[in-house]
């Protein structure tokens, strides 16, 4: 499974993603590391990222997590990630969780491939409710949230605690499909 919009793709991670996730992941290891600190540490390496990557594969496919890559269609480089995550299969909910790297920050494609992958989480997997959860000072998390209407619902106290730090209240943006 394939989505395009523009010059850009969307597809599952897969095990050949493994080299171009660690070369993304070191690249771009400030901006991953306060809040995808475990995604990082797991793609440090070329063999970290081959089992990361069969990990995430096999979740994908047991329905458990969707992580999906954002590449350049021309040259298959590796943009970002996004995850579908924390899904309750009861009440048909799931989470948002995104990271584009450095040189594409600011140009819309992670807002675009959320608005892509929001049609794939309700028309494929069939959830109801979608939720992004940000820190307040992730300004273009946020903006991202917005753009693809998600709500601001409450302030998460102490929900997430970044690595060497306390913990940190979070936001949260919830869309109904």
């Amino acid at each position: 499974m394939i989505l395009e919009f523009d010059s850009y793709y969307i597809s599952p991670i897969q095990e050949k993603d493994a080299w171009s996730l660690c070369d993304f992941a070191v690249a771009n290891e400030d901006r991953l590391k306060r809040y995808f600190p475990k995604t990082l540490e797991q793609n440090l390496t070329p063999t970290l990222s081959k089992a990361f990557t069969n990990r995430k594969v096999k979740q994908f496919n047991d329905k458990e997590e969707f992580l999906f890559t954002l590449k350049v269609q021309k040259t298959n480089i590796l943009l970002g990630l996004i995850y579908i995550k924390e899904i309750d299969w009861t009440i048909k909910q799931g989470e948002f969780a995104y990271c584009i790297g450095y040189t594409h920050e600011g140009k819309g494609l992670t807002t675009q491939s959320v608005k892509t992958l929001i049609k794939y989480a309700n028309k494929t997997l069939a959830l109801k409710t979608l939720q992004i959860i940000a820190h307040k000072d992730n300004k273009g998390s946020i903006k991202v949230a917005k753009n693809c209407n998600f709500v601001w619902q409450k302030t998460l106290k102490n929900a997430f605690t970044p690595t060497n730090e306390n913990a940190v209240d979070m936001e949260l943006y919830e869309l109904y499909l």
